[in-house]
């Protein structure tokens, strides 16, 4: 039985961020740790992608902070695309508490970053090129640093960051806190952690089997700009009774609300940015049924308990897998059947397949609905309305004028015309939406540039790369 986050000792602020992230339940990485990590122990923690960690480390990293006096804070993390994730997740948590989270890592002007820098983020997320070569420009500061965090620690090591690690903690005050998460702990990172943690509690999470047996996976390929035409052939082929669609953005929930209503759907949005009276009535119409397509963040995925929800369509495919489980969770209810239809462009692939492998599930490909699919779907949905309709009582009333129309002509021919007139024809009225980035998992990055570790066989030697002028900047890409 999991905890509450209520359960583990956090503050008050902390748990008004946890309601607005809204989080419920905890995972298993943050029950183990946050209670050791808010006693001050250091924490080695092994557990795969995708299972709360950074929750699990900052929440506590975060109760310890205040938002002013400098960089308190140090999460050093392989690529950039992790450094950027984390520092978006930490500025939510830390918002109520008015706690900043500055992202830096190579590849992005370091000029702006020198500015950024200079404003006092309580919290610095970097890549370790980018952070030693701040720390030797004397940009960094890491004398107030209370607590260490090397998020993804076996990827640094296999990308040849070993010593620059040690160079960045070296420059960090002893007396820190140093929580370490790895999916792996081969012994380098024993070695490391020896060197640099006292005595740590070391938690392993073995990773859980996510099913979800009564709700049918399945995911459709298409361009980003051919994306929302698609998903309406969706709505119009599968007919919904009540369906949930996911998008990455606040910005991207609005727009999609707005076009749904545009095209003819009944359609709300649900997002962080709603005041509680706005969510409770938006909530309140759609479990009535008086919407029938409900248009939500992923920060409403955990709160929202709703039965009849027959479909959940993933317009963005999310960043992580326990993400997809979340939101594929909210149908296939009560013993109900369900489907989950999340929609890919070509360059997220690699993170469909991430989300398969974590999850340990196969979710099968269909392919676009054509016009002539769609027009189907519309036509069975008003032969549903039109049989529904029979046992209406008010059709009582309408018994005399139908059967004069039966006197007129025949009974195919007064259904069929019934049906035309019932059934719409698909809506191409031309909508704005925003293009958004394509996500790509941090896992799936670091592994799929052909990297070669460097530093020797073993793969945890000095890291090499290193440009002319020797500031510690990687020349590969992903390296910061």
């Amino acid at each position: 039985m999991t905890k509450k986050f209520d359960e583990l000792g956090l503050s008050p602020v902390l748990m008004e961020s946890v309601k607005q992230m809204g989080f419920e339940e905890t995972t298993p990485i943050q029950e183990q740790t946050i209670p050791p990590a808010l006693a001050g122990r250091d924490v080695m923690g092994q557990a795969p992608t995708g299972t709360g960690k950074t929750a699990a480390f900052g929440l506590p990293m975060l109760q310890r902070m205040e938002p002013s006096g400098g960089v308190q804070s140090l999460v050093v993390t392989p690529t950039r695309e992790l450094a950027v994730q984390v520092a978006q997740e930490l500025n939510r948590l830390g918002q109520p508490k008015g706690i900043q989270a500055l992202p830096v890592y190579g590849g992005q002007d370091i000029g702006r970053q020198i500015r950024r820098l200079k404003d006092g983020p309580a919290v610095v997320v970097g890549t370790p090129g980018r952070l030693l070569d701040h720390i030797r420009r004397r940009t960094l500061r890491l004398q107030g640093v209370r607590v260490a965090v090397l998020d993804e620690a076996d990827e640094m090591l296999n990308m040849g960051f070993l010593e620059d690690i040690q160079d960045i903690l070296s420059h960090v005050p002893a007396e820190r806190q140093t929580l370490l998460f790895s999916a792996t702990i081969p012994p380098a990172i024993q070695t490391l952690s020896g060197q640099f943690m006292r005595d740590p509690v070391r938690i392993k999470v073995t990773p859980r089997v996510m099913t979800a047996p009564n709700t049918e996976q399945v995911y459709v390929e298409t361009k980003e700009t051919s994306k929302f035409d698609v998903f309406c052939n969706l709505l119009d082929l599968h007919g919904p009774d009540a369906a949930i669609v996911f998008s990455r953005t606040k910005k991207r929930v609005d727009e999609l609300t707005d076009a749904l209503r545009i095209r003819g759907y009944s359609a709300d949005g649900i997002h962080g940015d709603l005041n509680q009276a706005k969510r409770d009535a938006v909530m309140g119409r759609f479990k009535a049924g008086g919407v029938d397509v409900l248009v939500a963040t992923d920060v409403a995925a955990r709160g929202l308990d709703i039965d009849h929800v027959s479909h959940v369509y993933n317009f963005d495919i999310p960043q992580e897998p326990e993400g997809y489980v979340h939101r594929i969770g909210r149908t296939g209810r009560a013993g109900r059947s369900g489907i989950a239809v999340t929609l890919v462009t070509h360059s997220e692939i690699r993170q469909l397949r991430f989300i398969e492998t974590v999850t340990k599930t196969s979710i099968r490909r269909i392919p676009a609905p054509t016009l002539v699919e769609t027009k189907e779907g519309l036509q069975k949905k008003a032969v549903t309305e039109l049989l529904e309709s029979c046992d209406h009582p008010d059709t009582e009333k309408l018994r005399r004028m139908a059967e004069d129309l039966l006197q007129q002509t025949d009974a195919v021919t007064v259904a069929a015309a019934a049906l035309r007139l019932l059934s719409r024809e698909p809506n191409t009225t031309p909508v704005q939406i925003s293009r958004q980035a394509p996500a790509v998992s941090k896992k799936s990055f670091s592994k799929d540039r052909n990297t070669q570790p460097r530093g020797g066989k073993s793969g945890y030697g000095r890291g090499r790369g290193r440009n002319q002028k020797g500031d510690g900047r990687r020349k590969r890409s992903y390296a910061g």
